[in-house]
């Protein structure tokens, strides 16, 4: 299965996120999903590495927030939230976050990069299929709504 090509694609640049960011971060969180994190679980990322804005126009159009933890002796990337305003969506702006995320983490030392998916979210499975992630599990009832999560990874080195 192929993916389908974006619609448009806009310019995209890319920063750490700063304080100033979250309120529009939070507003896409909002926008992107029935159980959206709380202002404090962003605040908690600030000067992380691996949080990340993408800004379009000046504006706010998606964030990333990732980390690198040590897990059995080896440096574990996690992307943990990646969402676009509703707005931007298949523009780009998800794929240049996410590859700039993949590159934040490989240069913090991750030899792999997972993350979870709602089982429902096609479209962003197909983003990380895209990026090389593969499959490994399902988490049964994972999220608060009881969905289950599929837990995709990727080799970075």
């Amino acid at each position: 299965m192929t993916t389908p090509a974006p619609e448009r694609r806009e310019e995209v640049s890319i920063r750490p996120a700063e304080r100033a960011d979250l309120l529009a971060v939070v507003r896409i969180e909002n926008a992107s999903f029935a159980q959206p994190w709380p202002y404090n679980a962003f605040e908690r990322f600030l000067g992380e590495p691996g949080f990340l804005v993408a800004e379009v126009d000046g504006e706010i159009a998606g964030y990333v927030v990732a980390d690198v933890t040590q897990q059995i002796g080896r440096a574990l990337g996690h992307v943990k939230d990646v969402a676009v305003h509703p707005e931007h969506r298949r523009t780009g702006v998800a794929s240049t976050l996410l590859s700039r995320s993949l590159g934040v983490l490989a240069a913090h030392g991750a030899e792999t990069v997972k993350l979870e998916v709602r089982r429902s979210n096609e479209g962003a499975k197909r983003l990380y299929r895209g990026f090389g992630f593969d499959s490994l599990r399902r988490v049964s009832n994972y999220y608060g709504d009881g969905e289950d999560a599929i837990v995709m990874v990727r080799k970075l080195r």
